[in-house]
């Protein structure tokens, strides 16, 4: 039985199974290994001492890196030939021994803690969780249940369990297992894995009985003392109401399983977390009452909350994230340029969906309509969806041309989409008796749909007529008796108001004009790039739909069912992978259903091992997607690392969808990894609009429409109009033109996509340039959420100057809140400013001095060349000057002088190493704040500061308040650092004004910090008070009754 304290076994074993071994680096890996993200924001992972190293090289963000996770005191149940044979890595094992030494923690409302395996895509989720199951099956906990989005993915959880050697241990499908009372009992007799899907979990039988629904055969199969594993991989629908219903449900009835959750996303938002009780974030012995507070406090704090969360699970030991590295994964951005035949086509929908918009508007006018919030719901999100078709169906030529190169380049195609269009297919299909002889236009078929379904109508007026529902109900009844009484003159009253027959004209004259558009509309995407890259038997689609539309090859096009002999539609997708990676295929096109579990990288074990190119032409609607779609080509044991290219239009209404995933791989990023800048990507980040500066930036832009007059201003003309054409202004007869209600960022991205071309540039271009504009005035200000930031980058003197502890009770382990005092020494010795000047070349580097003397000398500052035409300034007491200079500016106060060791003139003693020898070298050699009798900060060398770290969300609520009601904000920083000594701290930074006024208040600081371990020891101590006084009173009992 292996311990957990073996060295790392590195020695070839007698297995029968094959092992990898990486070229790990375990130094800390460089900016340039990692081209998809920034800031260097990533480490080498790992802390197990057992087992053999993972096939490829895996990462942990420097932040959750600079946290250490609790000591290990759980031995494993696993065989030893699994672990010396490399069956499960050490990186798998060290997931495997957290998890099982967190299910042995009892939480304060007597249920067994949760884990949550965040690990990224790729890393071998999976086989983890195989891996709890047999260390459980090992213990005498034989049954397990394994939730995943897919019941495909059921044969993965096979072949993860046979690869770890666990034979013994069958997997059930629940869709196989028949509703009926006899094999409802057989199935309780079953040990082993019981899968299921998460759509399971809301489905029906037909068949009536006690085990009607599948909840009710989980529950039936588990039994009442049920103890085992329960796994909820790749969750990605937390989002619906009955899964998150059973999760918790399922968690207060067995209160002894052990909860496990493996996802890459995680939880793409605070609010998603609600299922995830069993970590012990909220509830009792904890600072959050229930999940409503800790929502609210997280969301009122933003994403620095986020990072304090994924850290403080870690430290905790629920919690564990690492993810493959991205050395040698390339990754651009293609913006694709619209031909003018494609824009013609694009304005003329622009101007029919205005017009559209008017012709609503008159018929629910006529009909007096007075709800209508439903009407626009319903065609708003048409409007949406019609246009996100044109964008795609814009890029499909581009991207066609793109693939055709890669491929002859000697690579393979992965294209990740999300619209089938399968749904407009169908009703044409309907519409002709099953029978179908040209391609489809799915944007056709969104606006057809809407005005066929939901145009103004009289039967909407009467549904929707004010008054009380019971009142209503009344007068039907009423009305029927009156017709059944007084058949013949109900017969004889007119069916249809007098303009019926006005809003029916209205609504065939609109669908006679869809009509023609329909003809110019481009076609399914999905079915035209099948098409195009040579059909079906040339393609391998990896979608949800049952059938598609195909080209003959006499030329004529007919529809076919996707599934095949021998082989039903439950399966097709397995078989398509299995062709895509056996390189009988090249081109794979997968969808949402095909997003998840589903491996397509260039495996070691498979036959097509070519590079893959991964190409997404429709963007995910939420961050957790879209990682999962990334990761189905990036994975463990592959050849070579894929290559990811974005395809953007010029349509500025597209970048609406891109700031949708560009604020949830932000956001995703720190609650998942502990860092925003985990999943930020070079070129999306700049698309991500929908933060709070992009809702302050968005109002001042129509307002300055509607203000400015148009007679100077044409653009501003064409504006008005085009802000009218999509609903976001609106004529009042008092007013004049008004901005629509809750006009919020998203409205706003979402509408310009209906305006036409130019327009909807110009719109773009003007609200761009006044976010950039607010960005940077916040930035100046301090009031911008920089997220994670280093502090003092690149200065190794920084020291710990004084630290106070306050321990903390935690749930379900006790913790620490260490208040820091930090010393950086800001300055740079006069060697290392000559040894840098002795590199520059350039005309304007160099040495300058300063025109007007500082107490008896001059400045002095060396200047080098950066970005552009500033110049970065190195100052003898500060080091590096935060922002560059222009030449123009620096000439105004300083002259170039040449610099030679022996120059009597300009001697180091009296300039640079002066200057560096003071501590403190005020500005005009005095300053203004000293005078007033204040601590001035200016020109400081030695500066300090002060840092909250260790279990911060602990006493995250008394402290935030605090510092609110001292700072008046809601921005939370978050910095890292490393001392002298080579120790890391990562916690909540404090500046010195605002330290300077937590001095003036430091008693209520501590007094929150003291308040919050207080508060549970007393719980504590009121628990063994009243337990002392008990005994104390039983033993007097028994006395007396002995002695009487």
């Amino acid at each position: 039985m292996p311990s957990t304290d073996l060295p790392n076994v590195g020695r070839q074993t007698e297995c029968q199974h094959p092992v990898f071994f990486p070229l790990l680096n375990t130094a800390r890996l460089s900016c340039q290994m990692f081209p998809f993200f920034l800031n260097c924001s990533f480490c080498s992972s790992y802390t197990a001492t057992i087992g053999i190293s993972h096939p490829d090289i895996v990462v942990e963000t420097n932040t959750l890196s600079s946290v250490p996770p609790p000591d290990i005191t759980y031995t494993l149940s696993i065989p030893e030939p699994t672990v010396n044979c490399g069956l499960l890595s050490a990186l798998q094992l060290e997931a495997i021994i957290y998890a099982c030494q967190q299910h042995e923690v009892i939480l304060q409302n007597n249920q067994r803690a949760g884990f949550l395996i965040g690990d990224g895509a790729g890393v071998g989720k999976g086989r983890t969780v195989a891996g709890i199951i047999l260390e459980n099956y090992l213990k005498g906990r034989k049954k397990a249940l394994w939730f995943s989005i897919s019941n495909d993915l059921k044969f993965d959880a096979e072949r993860d369990l046979k690869d770890i050697d666990a034979l013994n241990i069958p997997v059930h499908a629940l869709n196989k297992v028949s509703p009926g009372v006899e094999s409802a009992s057989r199935a309780e007799r079953m040990k082993g894995v019981l899968f299921a899907t998460y759509s399971a979990l809301i489905g029906e039988s037909q068949a009536g009985g006690q085990h009607r629904t599948r909840i009710k055969q989980i529950l039936d199969w588990c039994k009442p003392d049920f103890d085992g594993v329960v796994s909820f991989h790749a969750d990605e629908l937390e989002h619906k109401l009955r899964v998150m219903q059973f999760k918790r449900g399922f968690s207060n009835i067995y209160i002894y399983i052990f909860f496990l959750l493996s996802s890459a996303s995680g939880a793409s938002e605070p609010k998603n977390m609600i299922y995830m009780s069993r970590l012990g974030i909220w509830g009792e012995g904890t600072p959050f009452r229930a999940f409503e507070d800790f929502l609210h406090a997280i969301e009122k704090r933003g994403v620095g909350a986020m990072e304090i969360v994924a850290m403080d699970m870690k430290v905790s030991g629920m919690y564990i994230a690492r993810q493959l590295s991205f050395s040698g994964v390339s990754f651009r951005v293609e913006e694709i340029g619209l031909d003018s035949d494609f824009k013609l086509v694009y304005n003329k929908a622009a101007k029919l969906w205005a017009e559209a918009l008017q012709v609503f508007m008159r018929a629910a006018d006529e009909l007096g309509l007075v709800s209508r919030k439903s009407l626009w719901g319903q065609f708003w999100s048409s409007h949406q969806r019609f246009f996100k078709y044109l964008c795609i169906a814009a890029k499909v030529r581009c991207l066609v041309e793109l693939a055709r190169k890669e491929l002859l380049a000697g690579k393979c195609i992965v294209i990740g989409l999300q619209s089938t269009g399968e749904s407009r297919t169908r009703e044409v299909l309907d519409e002709n008796d099953g029978q179908l002889d040209r391609f489809v236009s799915a944007a056709e078929g969104v606006f057809q749909s809407l005005v066929t379904k939901h145009f103004p109508s009289e039967k909407q007026r009467r549904e929707k007529a004010p008054g009380n529902k019971r009142k209503r109900k009344r007068q039907s009844v009423v009305h029927m008796f009156v017709c059944t009484v007084f058949l013949a003159i109900c017969v004889n009253v007119p069916s249809a108001s007098p303009f019926t027959a006005r809003i029916e004209e209205m609504k065939q004259g609109l669908l006679n004009k869809i009509s023609v558009l329909g003809k110019e509309l481009p076609l399914n995407t999905l079915d035209e790039l099948i098409d195009k890259f040579g059909g079906p038997d040339k393609v391998s689609e990896m979608t949800g739909r049952k059938g598609r539309v195909v080209r003959r090859p006499d030329g004529s096009v007919r529809y076919e069912s996707r599934a095949e002999q021998n082989l039903t539609i439950d399966h097709i997708n397995i078989k398509e992978k299995d062709r895509f990676m056996g390189a009988e295929k090249f081109v794979a096109i997968i969808s949402e259903a095909a997003s998840s579990g589903i491996s397509l990288q260039a495996d070691k074990r498979v036959k097509n091992q070519r590079r893959r190119v991964h190409m997404t032409l429709e963007l995910p609607w939420s961050a957790d997607r879209a990682i999962q779609q990334f990761g189905r080509t990036h994975r463990s044991n592959q050849v070579t690392a894929p290559e990811y290219i974005f395809l953007i239009s010029e349509l500025a209404g597209e970048r609406r969808f891109a700031s949708i995933v560009a604020k949830r791989l932000e956001s995703l990023g720190a609650l998942t990894h502990g860092d925003r800048r985990a999943t930020e990507s070079r070129d999306l980040s700049k698309y991500n609009f929908e933060n709070k500066v992009g809702t302050f930036g968005r109002p001042p832009s129509p307002r300055s429409i509607r203000r400015n007059n148009s007679c100077f201003f044409p653009l501003f003309a064409d504006m008005k109009i085009g802000m009218m054409d999509v609903g976001i202004f609106c004529r009042e007869s008092r007013f004049g033109i008004s901005t629509e209600k809750d006009c919020s960022i998203t409205k706003f991205l979402n509408r310009i996509l209906g305006l036409e071309v130019h327009k909807q540039n110009y719109l773009f271009q003007y609200f761009t340039d006044n976010f950039d504009y607010l960005i940077e005035k916040d930035k100046k200000e301090g009031k911008y959420d920089m997220g994670i930031l280093d502090l003092a980058p690149g200065n190794d003197e920084i020291y710990e100057e004084k630290q106070e502890t306050f321990l903390t009770v935690g749930n379900p382990q006790d913790g620490q809140v260490v208040l820091y005092k930090i010393s950086v020494d800001r300055g740079m010795p006069w060697g290392e400013a000559y040894n840098r000047s002795l590199k520059l070349s350039g005309p304007d580097e160099g040495f300058y001095l300063s025109l007007k003397l500082r107490g008896n000398h001059p400045c002095v500052l060396l200047a080098e060349q950066g970005r552009g035409k500033n110049l970065i300034v190195y100052k003898p007491n500060i080091g590096k000057q935060t922002h560059p200079e222009s030449l123009d500016n620096l000439q105004l106060r300083y002259r170039k002088s040449v610099l030679q060791p022996a120059n009597p003139v300009f001697p180091k003693e009296t300039c640079w190493e002066i200057i560096i020898s003071l501590s403190f070298f005020p500005r005009n050699g005095k300053c203004k704040k000293i005078e007033e009798g204040q601590e001035c900060l200016q020109g400081m060398r030695l500066r300090q500061y002060h840092m909250l770290c260790g279990a911060l969300l602990r006493v995250w609520k008394r402290v935030s308040d605090v510092v609110s009601d001292l700072t008046s904000s809601s921005i939370l920083q978050i910095v890292r650092l490393k001392t002298k000594h080579h120790n890391k701290q990562v916690g909540q930074y404090n500046d010195p004004e605002t330290h300077n006024m937590l001095q003036c208040s430091s008693t209520s600081v501590k007094t929150a910090l003291f308040l919050c371990a207080r508060d549970t020891h007393f719980k504590y101590i009121c628990v063994c008070v009243y337990l002392y006084i008990y005994i104390f009173f039983l033993i007097l009992l028994f006395i007396y009754i002995y002695k009487y």
